[in-house]
C-alpha cells in the first residue's frame, strides 16, 4: 500500500520517519537517544512565525504524520493500547516526545491559540484526540492555499500590471509607512475611486512582498465566538503568509452598532497591513488617510502617445482630449490604442470609441446603456430650451481646455462638476435631449432610476452611488438620473434618523454632482417639487414645454419616416390633439403597425384606432372634437 506521505516531495517523508523510528523505540521501551530530526523547512517557517518550541514542533509533525502515514498511524494506536485511537493525544506526546512541556496543552499556548491543533471527543486536554488544522497539513506538505474559511469571504486582490507614476509614488508612500520600525502599522483609510483605491493597496502590498485580500465588511459575522474564530484565523494568516487584509466598509450601515462592532474587532486585531474603503468605525489603532489617485490626464496623455507610437502624430492633437475624457489605467489605454489602430475607421474616431468602450464593463452592470440615435433635427423645443442645450454640449467638449489650459479650474474642483435638471411633464422630450446631447459628443448615455437607487435601508443608497459615479468617472458618460424629485424632494423638518440620513444621502449626491468629470442630466416631471436650494448647486435648469399646436405638427412630420407609405394625413389636423411628443410618436408608430397588417397606406384612420388605444393606456378618455374628422378621407397634405 502506498502511503500519502511517499506522494509528498522530500524533506516530510523523511521527518516522518523519524517520527516513525522514535514511535517504535518508545513502544519497544528504549533509552537510547535519536539523532535529531531531519530539518523540514515548512515546518521552522510555522514554527517561527507563531512562536512554537521544539516539542510543538514535533506534536504538529506527528499529528500531520498520522494523516499522511498509514504506518505511523498504526503506531500510535499501538503507543495508546487502542485500535482505533489512530490519531495521538497529549498523552503520547508528553510520554513519547522529547522536551515536552505541559504549557503546550493550554489554550494559551500556541498550538491551541493559532488553532493549529484541536481536541476531539471530550476527553479532557490530556486524553483527547488530536487533530491537525487542514490549512497546516498541507502547508506542511508544501501547498500554500487560505484557509477555507477565509476563502469564503475574502478574495485575493490582484496586482495590476502597471500604474502611473502618481499612482506607485502613492503606493510607495503607504508601504514605507507600514514598514516603519518602532510603531503599529496604521490603518489605511483609502479615499479616491474604488478602482484606483485597490490597484494603490495591491502595489502597497506588492513592494513588502505581502499577499493582499479584500473582504467586504457586511459578510462579517455578528456571533461573536465565529467572530473570534475568524479573526485568529486573519491574525494566524497574517503571521504565516504576511496577508494584507485590504476592508470595503462602503456597505456598512452607520445605524447598525453589531455590524461596525464587527469591523472594529477585526481591524483592532489583525497585525498586518491592513486598508479601509468607505467610512470605517471608531477604532484603537493608528489612522492613516492616503489619497487613492487615478492616473493624471497628463499621464494618461503620455500613455495613450506612447502605445499609439508613431501614428500619435496622425490624430492632430486629439490626444489631451482623449486623456481628459476616459479616465483609464495604463493597461485599458494600451487596449484601446492597440484596438484603434487595428480598426478601419478613422485613428481619431477609432480612439475615441475604443476608450469609451474600455470604460464600459463597469457601468453596464449599474445602469441602463442608451445607445444615442437621435440628432438635433429630432428635437422641437422652443429656441431659447434648444440655445441651453447647445450650452451644455459647449461646456462638455470645452471642458478640459477651459479649467485647465486656461485656468478656470484652479482653486478646487468644487463646483466645477457639470450638471443639469430637465424639467416638463412626461413625453415632453427630456431623454430624447439628453439622447441627443450624448450622441453629440460622442459619449454613453446611461439611464439611472434613483427611484429605485433610494433604499429604505440606511447607508444603501448612498453606496449604491458611489458605485455608478466612480464607474461612470473612468468613461466621462452621461448620466441620466431619472426621477430626481425622488431624492431632491422640498426638504422639511428632521424629525427622525430617517430623514437625517436621507439629508446625508442628498449631500452626498450633490457632492459626487459638483464634482463628476463628466455630465450628469437629472429629470423631473415637476420643477416645483424641487428644492430651490439644490437647483442653485446645478449648471443648469431647462424647462421642457408641453408642445403647441404648431410645435406638434413639426413633431407629428418628424414622426413619419419620409418612406413610409401614406394617403390622406393632414398634420394641421393630427396637431389639434393635445398630447406630448412621446405619444405623438407612440400613435405614429402604432398605427402604422395597423396600417402594415391591413396591407394599406398610413391614413387617418389608423391614426384614430391608435390614438384611442394611447389614450386607454393613459386611462384618459379621448377628446371627440380634437379628433373630429380624423377618419374621413382627406387629400394627402404632405
Amino acid at each position: 500500500m502506498i502511503s500519502a506521505s511517499s506522494q509528498i516531495k522530500q524533506p516530510l517523508p523523511a521527518a516522518i520517519a523519524w517520527l516513525v523510528d522514535l514511535l517504535r523505540r518508545h513502544i519497544d521501551g528504549a533509552g537510547e537517544d535519536l539523532p535529531p530530526p531531519p530539518a523540514l523547512p515548512s515546518l521552522e517557517r510555522i514554527a517561527a512565525a507563531l512562536g512554537l518550541s521544539a516539542f510543538e514542533r514535533l506534536a504538529l509533525l506527528l499529528c500531520a504524520g498520522v494523516e499522511l502515514d498509514s504506518g505511523l498511524a498504526a503506531l500510535v494506536a499501538e503507543a495508546q493500547g487502542d485500535p482505533a485511537a489512530r490519531r495521538p493525544g497529549f498523552s503520547l506526546a508528553l510520554a513519547a516526545l522529547p522536551g515536552a512541556h505541559w504549557g503546550a496543552l493550554t489554550p494559551e499556548g500556541p498550538l491551541r491559540r493559532w488553532r493549529l491543533l484541536a481536541l476531539e471527543g471530550g476527553h479532557g486536554p490530556v486524553y483527547s484526540p488530536l487533530r491537525i488544522d487542514e490549512q497546516i497539513l498541507h502547508m506542511l506538505s508544501g501547498l500554500r492555499q487560505l484557509h477555507p474559511r477565509l476563502a469564503a469571504l475574502a478574495a485575493p486582490l490582484a496586482v495590476a500590471d502597471e500604474l502611473a507614476p502618481s499612482q506607485l509614488a502613492a503606493a510607495e508612500r503607504l508601504s514605507r509607512r507600514w514598514a516603519a520600525p518602532g510603531i503599529p502599522s496604521p490603518l489605511a483609510l483609502l479615499d479616491g475611486d474604488d478602482h484606483a483605491a485597490r490597484a494603490l493597496f495591491a502595489a502597497a502590498c506588492a513592494e513588502l512582498g505581502a499577499r493582499p485580500y479584500v473582504i467586504d465588511a457586511v459578510l462579517l459575522p455578528a456571533d461573536s465566538e465565529e467572530l473570534d474564530e475568524l479573526t485568529t484565523l486573519w491574525a494566524r494568516e497574517a503571521r504565516l503568509s504576511y496577508a494584507a487584509l485590504l476592508l470595503d466598509c462602503c456597505g456598512l450601515d452607520a445605524g447598525d452598532p453589531q455590524a461596525s462592532a464587527a469591523a472594529r474587532h477585526l481591524v483592532e486585531r489583525f497585525p498586518g497591513p491592513m486598508g479601509a474603503l468607505g467610512p470605517c468605525p471608531a477604532i484603537d489603532r493608528p489612522l492613516l488617510r492616503v489619497d487613492a489617485p487615478a492616473p493624471s490626464a497628463s499621464e494618461r496623455g503620455a500613455i495613450w502617445r506612447a502605445a499609439l507610437g508613431p501614428d500619435a502624430e496622425r490624430l492632430n492633437g486629439q490626444i489631451d482630449r482623449l486623456a481628459a475624457q476616459f479616465a483609464l489605467g495604463p493597461a485599458a489605454i494600451r487596449a484601446a490604442a492597440a484596438e484603434a489602430r487595428e480598426s478601419d475607421a478613422p485613428l481619431d474616431a477609432a480612439a475615441w470609441a475604443a476608450g469609451g468602450a474600455q470604460a464600459r464593463p463597469r457601468l453596464d452592470s449599474l445602469a441602463q446603456r442608451i445607445a444615442p440615435a437621435a440628432d438635433w433635427a429630432a428635437l422641437v423645443l422652443p429656441e431659447a430650451q434648444a440655445d441651453t442645450l447647445r450650452a451644455i454640449v459647449a461646456r462638455a467638449r470645452s471642458r478640459s481646455l477651459v479649467l485647465h489650459s486656461w485656468g478656470f479650474g484652479a482653486g478646487g474642483g468644487r463646483g466645477l462638476g457639470l450638471s443639469a435638471l430637465f424639467a416638463g411633464a412626461s413625453g415632453t422630450g427630456k431623454t430624447l435631449a439628453a439622447e441627443v446631447i450624448a450622441g453629440e459628443l460622442g459619449l454613453d448615455l446611461y439611464r439611472v432610476d434613483l427611484a429605485s437607487v433610494v433604499s429604505k435601508y440606511v447607508g444603501e443608497t448612498e453606496k449604491q452611488l458611489r458605485r455608478i459615479f466612480d464607474a461612470a468617472e473612468a468613461g466621462g458618460a452621461v448620466l441620466l438620473f431619472d426621477e430626481a424629485d425622488a431624492l431632491f424632494g422640498k426638504r422639511s423638518e428632521v424629525k427622525d434618523s430617517h430623514d437625517r440620513y436621507a439629508n446625508i444621502e442628498v449631500s452626498y449626491l450633490l457632492q459626487r454632482l459638483e464634482a463628476y468629470s463628466g455630465l450628469a442630466i437629472l429629470t423631473t416631471n415637476l420643477r416645483q417639487a424641487v428644492d430651490s436650494a439644490f437647483l442653485r448647486r446645478l449648471s443648469f435648469v431647462v424647462s421642457f414645454p408641453f408642445p403647441a399646436a404648431e410645435q406638434r405638427a413639426a413633431i407629428w412630420r418628424r414622426a413619419i419616416p419620409p418612406h413610409a407609405p401614406t394617403a390622406g394625413l393632414d398634420y394641421v389636423r393630427l396637431a389639434r390633439l393635445s398630447v406630448s411628443g412621446g405619444s405623438i410618436r407612440n400613435i405614429a408608430l402604432g398605427a402604422a403597425f395597423l396600417a402594415a397588417d391591413a396591407g394599406a397606406p398610413l391614413g387617418m384612420a389608423h391614426m384614430l384606432r391608435a390614438a384611442r388605444h394611447e389614450f386607454a393606456k393613459l386611462d384618459k378618455p379621448l377628446p371627440d372634437a380634437e379628433v373630429a374628422g380624423w377618419a374621413e378621407p382627406i387629400a394627402n397634405s404632405r
